[in-house]
């Protein structure tokens, strides 16, 4: 994904656990794209959401790493 399309959201900066970011740095992504930065902070805290956004924008990347979220917590 091109740089204009990014926010100035950084998963780091998210409620994600290290591995989880560390991954995602590793895969080369750093900035989250803006229905990542307007959904992940909301079902990070466990909360429904729904959202609408093109294909390739980062919407099952969202669910995936919130989804990943929940299971480490659970841990």
């Amino acid at each position: 994904m091109k740089q204009e399309h990014l926010t100035a959201t950084k998963f780091s900066n998210l409620e994600l656990s290290n591995v989880i970011v560390k991954g995602l740095k590793e895969a080369g992504f750093i900035h989250c794209t803006p229905i990542q930065d307007r959904c992940l902070p909301i079902s990070l805290r466990d909360k429904d959401i729904a959202g609408q956004a093109q294909t390739g924008t980062g919407k099952t990347a969202a669910f995936l790493l919130a989804t990943f979220q929940r299971l480490i917590n659970r841990g």
